[in-house]
């Protein structure tokens, strides 16, 4: 192929060369089993952010990890009207064809979502110019009442509440799915929130008995 013209991509095509001969090549056993398939046992709900890659964090090999990422990592309730539901289709081929035994969702600090959730400073309102981002966090609408009157809209205490409080409304939007709900009490799937603490690099889980985020060792 002819050589890119944008340093962006070609700074993509050197890490692909990189990834051909360092990665690619010498698991090449790997790459042919992935070639009949795919049996990843977790999926994994993270945002869009380019700082917080999951594959990344957990140091996994591919085939491992079925990921999903969209703005302030996201789910939306279960619902049956028209039009296109990316994320529910996802869970749905997750869920009932590759039968993962676990979802994960991850939020994560500094998230830009979140944030704008928070102080709801939009840029714009119509769809391509601000409107599809005020209604996708408008889904945190709800749990925004409770940060604001607790910790204000400003500092990183209100941000990191506002960006742990997503996790549970996308962990309670997931019970709202019928086949999930209904595997997680068969003891067939389990839910597990996480936060990721761009700070410091410190993963938290969620301990829903106390409702608190506790870090990793």
């Amino acid at each position: 192929m002819s050589e890119p013209t944008s340093p962006q991509f070609s700074r993509l095509v050197e890490g692909y060369r990189r990834f051909r001969n360092s990665a690619w090549t010498p698991n090449r056993e790997r790459w042919a089993q992935l070639r009949e398939g795919q049996e990843p046992e977790i999926m994994v709900i993270a945002c869009s952010d380019s700082r917080v890659d999951p594959a990344q964090i957990f140091d996994v090999d591919p085939g491992e990890i079925f990921v999903v990422r969209n703005v302030a990592a996201m789910v939306p309730p279960f619902e049956t009207s028209p039009g296109y539901h990316g994320v529910s289709a996802a869970l749905e081929f997750a869920v009932q064809f590759l039968k993962v035994k676990e979802i994960v969702v991850m939020g994560h600090g500094m998230c830009g979502g979140c944030r704008a959730a928070l102080t709801r400073e939009m840029h714009g309102t119509e769809p391509g110019e601000g409107g599809f981002i005020a209604d996708w966090i408008g889904l945190l609408d709800e749990a925004r009442t409770p940060v604001v009157a607790a910790h204000g809209t400003d500092g990183r205490v209100a941000e990191r509440a506002m960006e742990q409080a997503g996790v549970k409304v996308s962990l309670a939007n997931l019970r709202t799915f019928p086949c999930i709900r209904r595997k997680e009490r068969d003891g067939e799937l389990s839910l597990r929130g996480a936060f990721f603490a761009i700070s410091d690099g410190v993963l938290h889980v969620l301990d829903e008995p106390s409702d608190q985020f506790l870090p990793v060792d």
